[in-house]
């Protein structure tokens, strides 16, 4: 449940929120001879925040009822889903503390695990509040686990890439990228969605992220947040075995959801991402925070490449021994 409360005395009527909600929640209405903006269908909010954000006047408040109550009738399944044994959590967390050392990762590595739909859910926190898909990994890096059912989402492009939710007319429309000044024309923004890859709607039934150190169920991808030095080792120690190169998928555009994610997830392949609008502006990731998302099963020789690396590869490059200085 969400209420929003509108300041009529801040609002100048200008309809921001009305163009930019994506679910149409508000309404532009006279109030005493001057035009305000109503919430008059606050059932279908998402608390994406998009309305706040965009709001010039910040008239906007939008109050959440904690998402542990509203997921309660959803905490059953029909297939259980299986934990991991002592000995797989200690392989997990080996693997972590690897690529913290030989990285000196500022954050911790984080574990993603998508839900399937039919699955039980496996019993973590939720947060009180929805939150972006991006915004949990920017909370797991610093060592929080958090299973976020469908209703805990809160960003309804996001959701939907990730095969929780359907799409919604103005996303799918093209018309709300045009309103954020992403793309030049509605032709454009329909090419990219086009071109856009997303799981089954409703097929995943919520995503857990928690710190690769502390899984608790097999994860389908691990995501490292790192300066773009690190990415180069983990891309040198991913080919350390074959000498191949990558065919990285990066558009910008749902970049943690889809770049950093799904391409891992469906491809097979790590990939790596420079992150995306959405993603900057409702986080605090720095600007030389890069991302990669790698592949559960490529991880263990992945993070052999790394140690080998680390054995003269990686000191020498930080010593920089080819310069000389001026």
């Amino acid at each position: 449940m969400v209420r929003i409360e509108v300041n009529e005395e801040q609002c100048n009527g200008c309809g921001l929120c009305a163009d930019f909600c994506p679910t149409s929640v508000f309404d532009l209405q006279e109030v005493g001879g001057r035009r305000v903006a109503r919430a008059n269908r606050s059932d279908d909010c998402w608390a994406c925040n998009t309305c706040v954000g965009q709001c010039p006047e910040g008239a906007i408040a939008i109050i959440e009822q904690a998402a542990e109550e509203r997921c309660v009738e959803d905490s059953k399944g029909v297939i259980p889903f299986p934990s991991l044994n002592a000995d797989e959590m200690a392989h997990y967390g080996a693997l972590s503390a690897a690529l913290e050392r030989v990285l000196r990762l500022k954050w911790k590595p984080v574990a993603v695990t998508l839900i399937p739909h039919g699955s039980s859910l496996p019993p973590m926190p939720i947060p009180r509040v929805k939150l972006r898909y991006c915004q949990s990994l920017m909370m797991a890096r610093h060592g929080e686990t958090l299973l976020m059912p469908r209703q805990a989402h809160a960003c309804p492009d996001g959701s939907h890439v990730l095969g929780l939710t359907k799409m919604l007319p103005k996303l799918a429309s093209g018309e709300l990228y045009i309103r954020f000044g992403k793309l030049a024309s509605i032709e454009a923004a329909r090419q990219m969605i086009s071109e856009r890859p997303c799981l089954p709607e409703q097929s995943v039934r919520a995503t857990l992220v928690t710190p690769l150190e502390k899984a608790v169920v097999k994860p389908d991808i691990v995501i490292v947040l790192a300066p773009p030095e690190s990415m180069m080792w983990l891309c040198m120690a991913s080919s350390f075995y074959t000498g191949k190169s990558f065919n990285f998928k990066v558009s910008t555009y749902n970049a943690i959801c889809v770049e950093t994610t799904l391409y891992p997830l469906t491809t097979g392949e790590i990939n790596v991402s420079l992150g995306c609008y959405g993603s900057r502006a409702a986080s605090d990731i720095g600007d030389d925070t890069m991302f990669m998302g790698i592949p559960i099963r490529k991880l263990p020789s992945l993070v052999e490449g790394l140690e080998e690396l680390s054995k003269k590869a990686i000191p020498d490059a930080r010593a920089k021994i080819y310069f000389h200085p001026r």
